[in-house]
């Protein structure tokens, strides 16, 4: 499931924006970066198949 044409960066000023939050042209680029790695470890994660048969917990137990 790729998402095409999808801007992190324009990403990150909207939600900036809808949140409210000051976002320091010094600190821009670390966030970025940090949803670049998110993007890519929830391709890999959402990537891996689940059989259908499959049922969440109802209880989270470690």
């Amino acid at each position: 499931m790729e998402s095409q044409g999808f801007d992190v960066g324009e990403h990150v000023e909207q939600m900036a924006l809808l949140l409210d939050l000051q976002l320091r042209d010094e600190d821009r680029d670390g966030v970025v970066a940090n949803f670049e790695r998110i993007r890519a470890i929830a391709q890999l994660v959402n990537s891996f198949p689940l059989v259908e048969e499959v049922e969440a917990a109802p209880v989270f137990e470690p």
